[in-house]
């Protein structure tokens, strides 16, 4: 365990599908005096832009399914070597025809990849099926999270869970379309404090160095980052929010909603159309690099 001083109170992970980049972290974070992250978080999007899976696709040679899984499988594998004993968090492929089933299936074969893999499933009503399968012997980070109804819903499903699950609301996909996304995880944060503690939030999907700032005000748990705003947080000498910080977003607000957490997660609306946008997306970038 590193005696350098930590960056930030909460849990610190790289958000990549490449292990040099995530070499290229923690030599910035070891150059600034910082302790390196705690993990990763991977997804279908960040991976197909791996280089040495980019340079494959340019000479026109595509994965079948095995090759592919393989080649993540390795990435995985690799991203625990740099961040040996990191939480690293392994992404299912799942579009809107994956049952439950088929995502258990992927969840025990992925985990058991590297002793600390976390296993991630997309917040739709399957994925809560799955979820509440694997609770008891997976690490679980349910992802894709646009509502406090859908958070409502993870901590009604993985209630009992051996470990805390993490719950990862995107910041950038509200900023991108005029909405307080920063605001939205910060709804999240504060409903889950009304809860036991077994569900911890996971932001992600930053679009500045001032949406990081605003996750360190707000105490979420755990903050996932790409190497771009790494590097633009180290060019701006690694500082913290001061006391008299503020976030300003030019845009609509997101306004809290009273939400009683507990209930049948049936109960709660769990589609977010950002949900199903992102899961398109993902899903599109993992099939593009297959063959036929």
């Amino acid at each position: 365990m590193s005696n350098k001083k930590r960056l930030i109170k909460g849990k610190l992970l790289v958000d990549t599908g490449d292990p040099k980049e995530a070499k290229k972290v923690q030599q910035l974070l070891e150059e600034g005096g910082f302790a390196g992250v705690d993990g990763a978080t991977t997804n279908p999007s960040y991976f197909a832009k791996n280089p040495d899976v980019q340079a494959r696709i340019a000479k026109g040679e595509k994965f079948t399914t095995d090759e592919l899984l393989s080649a993540y499988k390795k990435t995985v594998q690799e991203l625990d070597r740099i961040i040996p004993g990191g939480d690293i968090s392994v992404e299912v492929y799942a579009d809107q025809a994956t049952t439950a089933e088929q995502m258990v299936e992927q969840a025990r074969e992925m985990f058991s990849w590297i002793p600390t893999a976390r296993i991630k499933l997309p917040i739709t009503e399957q994925g809560l099926i799955a979820a509440e399968t694997l609770k008891d012997s997976v690490r679980l980070n349910m992802t894709l999270c646009f509502s406090q109804q859908q958070a409502a819903a993870v901590y009604a499903i993985t209630q009992g869970a051996k470990e805390p699950a993490f719950i990862s609301p995107f910041i950038g996909r509200f900023d991108d379309r005029g909405e307080n996304g920063a605001q939205f995880v910060g709804n999240v944060v504060k409903m889950m404090h009304q809860g036991d503690g077994h569900v911890e939030v996971l932001a992600a999907s930053f679009r500045s160095v001032d949406n990081i700032f605003e996750m360190i005000n707000v105490e979420a748990d755990v903050v996932t980052i790409n190497l771009g705003k790494f590097q633009a947080w180290a060019d701006e000498g690694w500082k913290l929010p001061s006391s008299d910080f503020r976030y300003n977003f030019d845009g609509k607000d997101i306004p809290y909603e009273e939400i009683q957490l507990g209930q049948d997660w049936k109960t709660y609306d769990i589609h977010h159309e950002l949900t199903d946008v992102g899961l398109k997306q993902f899903v599109d970038d993992w099939n593009n690099l297959l063959v036929g």
